[in-house]
């Protein structure tokens, strides 16, 4: 019996540009407008995923491939599609890679093309931008940055992308946008740039149209210094935790979350460590799936809860995850002071640790890099 072949959609961009927002909305779009099966795949360094819980909670199928990037884990990635074939035969797959990677289109959408080529039809690149972010790596605008190397990262992601995506539209003003929309043009002229905000929906079905009605033009691929490649990630603290909460009298979810994620930004800040992303996700155990859910993408913003619990709680499970341009062991270090001066300001509430990794990524080593289309 002959078989349609899947859509590919791979949706890349820095840390804290609202990936995992965006395949949610994508998702809910796919299946809500056009009555299509979707499965989604995960991606990151470590273990114990807030995004994997943020996906999950939408009741849609999620492979997590964790330990290292899709560049590096391809088999894995194939691996997580036949997974979710068994299980529900995806019409579409959306993958989300890892926020500080980047050659995607050599190691990821062209092996998949020439090897799977039956099976997928690719969609287009998309790199999702933070506005502000972009727009200080850009020297459009003063504030907080990465190390050079760091950067080195952010660049090449914009320099591969088929679409360019400016996420949080909404943050800029039109001229400021107009402005960085010029800026995105002269130094990525091979890149569409649009610009969507998950959060409020504006741009979202154009984007989302484009991705499921056009497939990846071939072109050359970009070059890439692995060694400085790897050297930014190097730089980069990666932090994931565990814990389970109790509390003798009812507590509210969200303002734990809130005063936790804002002693956090303090002491990055004092440290001068620059956050990449900081996200945490809080789920009573009787909250039938319910959750609540913090972010915080740089320093010299106010944590923002993306979702809220109504009720207070008095059991529940913390998933930590905190990317920042710092010592991994100044990350556990600093964790562990905001948690219990947090939990000071919460005297019926104990918090038991179950799980803890802080580490440096290693260096990119793809399974596959086809310099040709």
């Amino acid at each position: 019996m002959e078989t349609t072949p899947a859509r590919y959609i791979m949706i890349g961009g820095f840390l804290g540009a609202g990936k995992t927002t965006s395949v949610i909305k994508l998702a809910h779009w796919l299946d809500d407008s056009l009555g299509l099966r979707v499965g989604l795949i995960d991606n990151d360094q470590g273990s114990q995923l807030v995004d994997t819980a943020l996906m999950s909670s939408h009741d849609y199928e999620v492979e997590e491939i964790s330990g290292g990037c899709f560049c590096c884990r391809f088999n894995s990635l194939v691996e997580a599609a036949e997974r979710l074939n068994q299980r529900t035969m995806p019409e579409v797959f959306i993958a989300e890679p890892v926020g500080s990677c980047t050659d995607l289109v050599a190691t990821v959408t062209y092996p998949l093309r020439r090897m799977y080529g039956e099976d997928y039809t690719i969609a287009p690149l998309s790199v999702l931008v933070d506005p502000i972010r972009a727009a200080r790596v850009l020297g459009l605008e003063q504030g907080s940055r990465f190390s050079e190397k760091v950067e080195y990262i952010y660049r090449k992601q914009l320099e591969e992308a088929d679409l360019i995506v400016i996420n949080k539209s909404d943050l800029l003003s039109p001229e400021k946008l107009e402005e960085l929309k010029t800026a995105l043009v002269k130094n990525y002229p091979l890149a569409k740039i649009m610009t969507v905000s998950a959060r409020t929906g504006d741009g979202l079905e154009e984007w989302f149209k484009e991705l499921t009605e056009t497939t990846q033009t071939p072109r050359a691929v970009m070059e890439v210094d692995y060694e400085v490649y790897a050297d930014g990630e190097a730089l980069l603290g990666w932090l994931n935790a565990a814990y389970t909460l109790h509390a003798t009298t009812e507590t509210d979810a969200n303002e734990l979350l809130r005063q936790l994620a804002e002693s956090v930004r303090r002491k990055l800040t004092a440290g001068g460590s620059e956050v990449a992303h900081f996200k945490m996700t809080l789920e009573p155990e009787d909250g039938l799936g319910e959750l609540a859910a913090l972010n915080l993408v740089r320093n010299d913003l106010i944590p923002e809860l993306s979702m809220e619990l109504e009720d207070p709680f008095t059991d529940a499970h913390l998933t930590v995850n905190m990317r920042a341009e710092a010592a991994p062991e100044a990350l556990k270090k600093l964790l562990a002071e905001a948690v219990a001066e947090t939990l000071a300001a919460f005297p019926s509430l104990t918090a038991k640790q179950e799980h803890m990794e802080s580490f440096r990524p290693g260096k990119p080593q793809p399974t596959h890099r086809d310099t040709k289309a």
